[in-house]
């Protein structure tokens, strides 16, 4: 029987080729494997036993990836439950204990995991771009959620967006280092 479901692999690292479903294209999408290239190609070394958090999990390709790349540990948040069943499949598919996968809502959710961290994450958001319902205020929601993290406890913060979307300068402790743009994605680093 014929496998209809879509996937995406890994691009580089110990799990390099490794397929992973991807959740229904309705609740979430998938990033552009040059943009995930180039994150990987920036981060490269500082990985290394690093723990990495994706804000909004969907098939959890991104933390998955950090893991591949040499992170200790990811977490994932997913607040659909299709997506999130997808994202508890590909994680137990890869690695049972390098993945940790919370379901509900990550405004709610970041805030404690992140104090509870005794080494300083990687924090990764790729909000659900505006073409979902309620999802107009996303960004706003994201960056206020940023400002009001402890600085101490977050190593870098990296957005996945739209380009142009004009991302602040600063959001509380954390100043952009820079953007890179592809096609009408991009990616911007705070540190």
């Amino acid at each position: 029987m014929k496998d209809n479901a879509l996937h995406v692999s890994i691009g580089g690292g110990k799990y390099r080729g490794k397929k992973l479903k991807l959740p229904s294209l309705s609740t979430t999408r998938s990033t552009k494997s040059i943009l995930k290239e180039s994150l990987f190609n920036t981060l490269q070394f500082d990985l290394c036993d690093a723990v990495f958090v994706e804000a909004f999990g969907g098939s959890g390709s991104i933390g998955i990836e950090a893991v591949s790349h040499g992170a200790k540990h990811a977490y994932f948040f997913e607040k659909d439950t299709a997506a999130f069943r997808v994202l508890e499949e590909n994680c137990a598919s890869v690695d049972k204990t390098s993945f940790t996968c919370k379901r509900g809502n990550t405004f709610e959710l970041l805030p404690a995991l992140i104090a509870s961290l005794a080494t300083p994450a990687y924090l990764y958001f790729d909000p659900p771009f505006s073409f979902r319902e309620g999802m107009n205020e996303v960004y706003q929601a994201c960056f206020d959620l940023t400002q009001n993290l402890p600085a101490k406890s977050i190593r870098m913060v990296i957005f996945e967006h739209m380009y142009p979307l004009e991302m602040p300068q600063i959001l509380g402790d954390f100043t952009l280092h820079k953007t890179k743009a592809f096609g009408k994605s991009a990616l911007s680093y705070y540190m």
